[in-house]
């Protein structure tokens, strides 16, 4: 069986090209043109990756994902008609891992499909190391966190960056570098989805941006980890 990916675009004309070039390059793709039958197809069909527009009548993308994220970590690209739109940044907060914004060509999602989805084998492949802190445990094998003795449920990408800088405390990491360890070398997005993305994590943790313990921000570069282990 290869590799599935379910597309959903209310535009008929969006979904044959996006099926089209997927399909040539050996995916095999189920289509879905509201919120509602993608949630029931993601369920049924079991994709390994979700590519999902934002803007569709009654259930949205962005709920779509949300209820996505209450069962699966499952891999999806948002499709945003305007690039600048707050829809996005909101969208990445509650997990997407990756947008493409329309017009796009269909050659760069195709190569955006292959990326998440190396990102995403390599974070189900066996890491390295448990990363432990005063009051914080990072479990890079087990992919577990907890705080204070409480687990921490945090998003695929998410859990990957939060290694990415525990696994370097002290070290100054810029956005670009921490694009390059977590999304890959061949990222096309805007920067700003890091900052999305530690917001979260702080959230998660219980850090406080303004006097934090565990995530510092070096204003105009990017971000250090400040727990020392122990």
């Amino acid at each position: 069986m290869g590799t599935r990916v379910l597309v959903v675009d209310d535009e008929d004309r969006i979904r044959e090209i996006v099926r089209s070039y997927l399909e040539r390059d050996g995916f095999e793709v189920a289509e879905a043109r509201d919120g509602a039958t993608a949630l029931t197809t993601a369920r049924d069909w079991r994709p390994d990756l979700v590519v999902l527009d934002v803007m569709m009548p009654e259930v949205d993308g962005l709920e779509v994902l949300r209820r996505l994220r209450t069962t699966s970590n499952i891999p999806v690209i948002l499709l945003t008609a305007r690039a600048e739109e707050v829809d996005t940044l909101v969208g990445l907060s509650v997990g997407a891992d990756d947008y493409v914004t329309k017009p796009f060509s269909p050659r760069e999602l195709v190569a955006r499909v292959k990326t998440v989805l190396r990102r995403a084998d390599r974070s189900a492949g066996p890491a390295a190391d448990r990363l432990t802190f005063d009051g914080l445990i990072v479990d890079a094998g087990a992919r577990e966190v907890s705080r204070a003795g409480r687990d921490v449920t945090l998003s695929t990408l998410e859990f990957d960056l939060l290694v990415a800088l525990a696994g370097a405390p002290g070290r100054v990491l810029t956005r670009r570098q921490l694009l390059e360890k977590v999304w890959g070398f061949d990222f096309f997005g805007d920067e700003r989805v890091v900052d999305v993305h530690i917001r979260s994590i702080r959230k998660a943790i219980g850090d406080n941006a303004d006097d934090p313990q565990w995530i510092g921000t070096v204003r105009g570069v990017g971000y250090k980890f400040l727990g020392k282990p122990t």
